[in-house]
């Protein structure tokens, strides 16, 4: 019992270090996020379409 006592207690001290993310910090990294995501899916649909243009008129 003695060793989860311990336990919890530095788990918690651990857990008072931690330094969370402002609102804009988190607001700018869900933006950044969702620029990067979007410029490869569009990439990725160029490549695609190309792809299968290229394809379908060989065949």
């Amino acid at each position: 019992m003695n060793k989860l006592i311990t336990y919890y207690r530095l788990a918690r001290e651990e857990l008072n270090k931690v330094i969370f993310p402002t609102k804009e910090q988190r607001r700018n990294a869900f933006i950044s996020v969702l620029i990067v995501v979007s410029a490869i899916s569009i990439f990725l649909a160029l490549v695609d379409f190309i792809l299968s243009a290229s394809v379908s008129s060989i065949l």
